[in-house]
């Protein structure tokens, strides 16, 4: 482990002081589960944005044609 020294408003220190105790953690483990929760979220956005690069309309069109023309179960109807 290392350790980071980060400056806040007090106004945000105090609010993550309560919401890590009413979530039962640390302050410590409040802030590295929402820096690993942005970090997966920028994550996911630059994989998803390096896939759609590589995508294919073509392909796609030809997956749908596969798709049966019906109608959906009764309990997948909108």
């Amino acid at each position: 482990m290392s350790a980071l020294s980060l400056r806040i408003p007090r106004s945000l220190h105090e609010q993550i002081r309560q919401l890590a105790k009413r979530d039962g953690i640390s302050i410590n483990q409040f802030i590295a589960s929402a820096a690993a929760e942005k970090m997966s979220a920028l994550l996911t956005e630059e994989y998803i944005e390096t896939r759609a690069k590589r995508a294919s309309l073509k392909k796609f069109q030809r997956v749908l044609k596969k798709v049966p023309d019906s109608e959906p179960e009764e309990y997948d109807r909108i």
